[in-house]
């Protein structure tokens, strides 16, 4: 990947889909909106999908299993191994267990 790609966390995700969301703060939606979503990502040419191999699935695990001390889950550990995988630094995200795990969390630092 290249050194100027970014993770898209749900955070993030739903910060932009979300436009009433002044202070991008994480909201549920309807099954239509998520569908709706869902449809578009997997459409988009400017997004590219990794899927989590067993192989991955079995490294996410073995990181959570380690930092018992943290607040992360399991998805959070899913996320800073793919990260690591794909030598990618930034997130787009506001949640700030991507600041504790090493990695530069765009949303709500002003860098965007």
């Amino acid at each position: 990947m290249a050194a100027n790609d970014v993770f898209m966390d749900t955070a993030g995700f739903l910060a932009l889909w979300d436009a009433s969301d002044a202070h991008l703060l994480v909201v549920r939606h309807s099954h239509a909106a998520a569908a709706d979503f869902l449809k578009s990502a997997t459409a988009s040419e400017s997004l590219q999908l990794h899927w989590i191999t067993p192989d991955r699935f079995h490294a996410a695990a073995a990181f959570f299993a380690r930092h018992d001390e943290k607040e992360w889950s399991f998805t959070d550990c899913v996320s800073f191994g793919l990260m690591h995988e794909l030598n990618v630094r930034d997130s787009f995200t506001t949640d700030q267990h991507f600041r504790q795990a090493g990695f530069n969390p765009l949303l709500g630092t002003g860098r965007i």
